[in-house]
């Protein structure tokens, strides 16, 4: 309630959150700066860093509350800089949100969907209400292509490798993906929509962000030929099999 109370006593001067470039409260002038982050979210998380600062008049104690309130992780922040020029009367707050990557359902070993996530650029899982604000802000144009992962595998080697390999992909490769597994033997495969068919591509365990460059070659060499195959293995990183 609290929080709802200062949101409601600060509408007057930031309608929705939305808030702008440059603004002055209680004679201190604030800058921001937002890049790619979703507006709502990172003008809600300014808004806070401003209430925080104006109470304490200290950085030290805004990075604290940053740090023990997590408000980074609740307003999908990846990296933030806060400065205050004591001269110019002026706070300046950058933040940095990571790029999502696939939309996530996560299972038990039994099989039944445990939960879902939206995994990001950083490795992190941030809740799926951060797909619907960037796609709100038109900062995300195509739908995520999904990935159903085990528990487990969400730990260790798997999620670091398949992290590093979702980075890689080129956007309009991504937006050709229809769905992403790993399965129980930690095997990776996509399904693909190419041409209006469905074609299932097999990665095997291992050297995906290799084969990936082969991937992307075979790609793009069948969308120009427009002989679209039904499977592509690639399995072992040193042998090719296509089937149409």
């Amino acid at each position: 309630m609290k929080y709802f109370a200062f949101i409601l006593a600060l509408a007057p001067l930031f309608a929705y959150a939305t808030v702008p470039a440059q603004f002055s409260q209680n004679d201190i002038r604030y800058k921001t700066s937002f890049g790619e982050c979703p507006t709502k979210s990172s003008g809600e998380l300014a808004i806070l860093v401003m209430k925080e600062f104006e109470r304490t008049r200290s950085l030290k104690e805004v990075k604290e509350k940053i740090l023990t309130e997590k408000w980074d992780e609740k307003y999908f922040v990846s990296e933030y800089q806060i400065g205050y020029n004591p001269v110019a009367r002026t706070v300046r707050m950058n933040f940095v949100c990571p790029e999502a990557l696939v939309r996530v359902q996560v299972y038990r070993e039994n099989g039944k969907e445990h939960y879902a996530a939206v995994m990001v650029s950083t490795g992190k899982l941030f809740d799926p209400s951060y797909e619907m604000l960037l796609k709100a802000e038109k900062k995300l144009k195509a739908d995520l292509p999904s990935l159903a992962i085990s528990v487990r595998d969400l730990e260790g080697d798997v999620h670091v490798n398949f992290t590093r390999f979702a980075t890689h992909l080129d956007a309009s490769l991504r937006q050709k993906i229809s769905e992403i597994i790993i399965n129980d033997n930690k095997e990776l495969s996509i399904v693909f929509s190419l041409g209006g068919r469905t074609t299932s591509v097999f990665l095997g365990k291992d050297l995906w962000e290799t084969k990936l460059e082969k991937l992307t070659k075979i790609i793009s060499y069948v969308e120009k030929s427009q002989k679209y195959p039904s499977t592509i293995n690639l399995t072992n990183a040193k042998k090719v099999v296509v089937k149409f």
